[in-house]
């Protein structure tokens, strides 16, 4: 996932810490915002997983960290809620003056209270997400059980969440018990994602039948099963990412940047890779494509390797050229299906090439052409199939050209 670091300064003058998650290509269709649960930052796991599945279906994603926490500046005891809702507002209006206003808010947890909140006063945006949220945001109180009394008497106290220490102060308190909740999401007027597991022990179900209940249409509630609060596991973030992308596709327009794509005719590719393991994240004329290594090589097994794209392109152009020539003749082909495989072989293994020492590779293919057609039809097809592009490339002299970024600019 491509991503540029980034710091806004906020109402108060704070400079909060950022990231903007890009798809590969650097060309989004659309920009969202993603705000973190309660006392989390900007790089919990499950939010990295999420918005990767976001930049893959082209949506840039600007995550934060809420004043007072992760790499922000400001100091916790002096935030609350009503400041949680006016970063993200500021956050909306730091991407609409440098890149583009956001059409998407999401938030997890109590972030995800503090969109519904925020989203009256975001104009750009058409679609709110929200996983395990909380249907009032004074549900955060039952983890200050403990310190709430002393926090009232002495007017703040250091509380222990998540192994780490915060000091809360009596005016969180008082305005996390402010409700406002209930209108904001009968007035939403927005698009709406509610996303919950039924054994979430942290925020329960009934907190998502409330919003749901609450909400107008358009509105969908997913189910997220066995998984955690947190989304600690790896598959429960990823399909939450996953269906949030392919949910908010259906209420943003995409960016000029696109439609200006398309009448170019520009057929770019792009490709990037983590610093940890080997699922690549492709764009391909628009398309987001994933490239991985078989777990046996170590990789992770969440896409085709490269070979396997090499030979599917191989494929897919002799299955159009056939299609082209059987159609301009006006052939009756019903159908292709070409089987393909890639192996190394010993040079001297092969009668018919020039190289005779090391290792050469050999594609193999099987072509069955459908429908009724003579023998000369099928000699003819077979013979176009061996002429398509792709094929003409790899049996040719191809020259690659790399260069670093700073020269291709």
């Amino acid at each position: 996932m491509y991503f540029k670091q980034l710091h806004f300064v906020n109402r108060h003058g704070h400079n909060l810490a950022a990231q903007l998650d890009l798809p590969v290509d650097g060309k989004p269709r659309a920009y969202a915002i993603f705000a973190h649960c309660f006392t989390c930052t900007k790089n919990l796991k499950a939010v990295a997983n999420i918005n990767r599945s976001l930049t893959r279906g082209g949506i840039a994603v600007l995550r934060f960290d809420f004043t007072g926490l992760g790499q922000s500046e400001g100091e916790f005891a002096d935030t609350n809620f009503t400041t949680n809702v006016s970063d993200l507002i500021d956050a909306a209006g730091f991407l609409a003056e440098h890149y583009s206003a956001p059409k998407v808010l999401i938030g997890h947890s109590l972030g995800g209270a503090a969109v519904l909140q925020a989203a009256a006063d975001i104009e750009s945006a058409t679609a709110v997400a929200v996983i395990g949220a909380p249907a009032k945001p004074d549900h955060v109180l039952r983890h200050l059980s403990d310190a709430t009394e002393e926090i009232q008497a002495k007017g703040e106290a250091e509380v222990r969440l998540a192994g780490r220490a915060f000091r809360i102060k009596k005016q969180f308190l008082n305005d996390l018990k402010a409700d406002r909740m209930s209108g904001a999401v009968k007035s939403l007027k927005r698009a709406l994602l509610v996303l919950h597991s039924p054994v979430d022990n942290i925020v329960g179900i009934e907190n998502a039948a409330e919003i749901f209940q609450a909400a107008k249409h358009p509105k969908s509630f997913v189910s997220l099963d066995t998984a955690d609060h947190l989304l600690s596991e790896q598959a429960d973030s990823r399909y939450a990412g996953a269906i949030i992308a392919a949910w908010s596709r259906r209420y943003i327009a995409a960016l000029e940047t696109d439609s200006v794509r398309a009448l170019s005719g520009e057929s770019p590719v792009a490709v990037s890779i983590g610093k940890s393991g080997y699922t690549t994240e492709i764009i391909a004329n628009g398309h987001s494509l994933i490239a991985d290594e078989p777990e046996s090589a170590g990789g992770a097994n969440m896409g085709p390797t490269p070979y396997d794209y090499l030979v599917a392109g191989l494929g897919a152009c002799k299955a159009i050229t056939v299609r082209m020539y059987a159609d301009r003749k006006q052939w009756p082909l019903d159908a292709i299906r070409i089987g393909l495989t890639h192996t190394k072989i010993h040079a001297d293994d092969c009668r018919t090439c020039e190289t005779k020492k090391g290792s050469l590779d050999e594609i193999r293919g099987t072509i069955t052409l459908g429908g009724n057609l003579d023998d000369d039809q099928r000699r003819r097809l077979m013979e176009i199939a061996d002429k398509c592009p792709v094929h003409r490339t790899l049996k040719g002299e191809v020259q690659i050209i790399t260069q670093t970024a700073l020269e291709a600019q």
